[in-house]
């Protein structure tokens, strides 16, 4: 087969024996060094602006002004990023059963105070259908929902999870 010229006012590139124009989208050539350029701006700016923007304060949630006690019987624990979610049924005063919903602050699962919480129960972790005392702050919304600041195993340990500034 016989190689026919090839005529075209566009940049050509060979690439294993073949040969083919290099076109943009607009018709132009191949991307400059003030696209590439661009891209990497605009790449590193939405690296840098999409934690940001997940992160969240807990001060915008919880009212750490005055901090509340719950006894409860440990019902269910999602061991999820970035908090862990422990849900405690407490009976209130006049016997009726809450289900509250407990925010722990340690996002590293695996690591510090999660990891003694994570641990099996014969180890000393959680158990559902234990009743455990934890010391924390309220929801400002209302709602039965808490920030976990400690919580008292039903061994009697004390397991602080959370004892820094609410604002970070």
């Amino acid at each position: 087969m016989s190689e026919q010229p090839f005529s075209s006012s566009l940049p050509l590139t060979s690439r294993g024996g073949v040969r083919y124009k290099c076109v943009d989208r607009y018709g132009g050539a191949d991307m400059n060094g003030r696209h590439w350029g661009l891209l990497a701006v605009l790449g590193l700016v939405f690296a840098t602006t999409v934690p940001t923007v997940a992160h969240h304060s807990i001060a915008s949630e919880y009212e750490f002004e005055g901090e509340i006690e719950l006894s409860g019987v440990l019902t269910r624990m999602d061991w999820i990023n970035p908090h862990p979610i422990l849900h405690l049924e407490v009976t209130e005063q006049g016997g009726d059963k809450t289900r509250w919903i407990i925010q722990s602050a340690n996002s590293l699962l695996g690591t510090g105070a999660t990891a003694e919480l994570r641990r099996s129960p014969k180890q000393g972790g959680l158990e559902a259908g234990k009743s455990y005392t934890v010391l924390g702050f309220p929801a400002k919304n209302g709602r039965k929902q808490a920030f976990m600041k400690a919580i008292t195993m039903p061994d009697g340990r004390v397991v602080t999870t959370w004892f820094g500034d609410p604002n970070a």
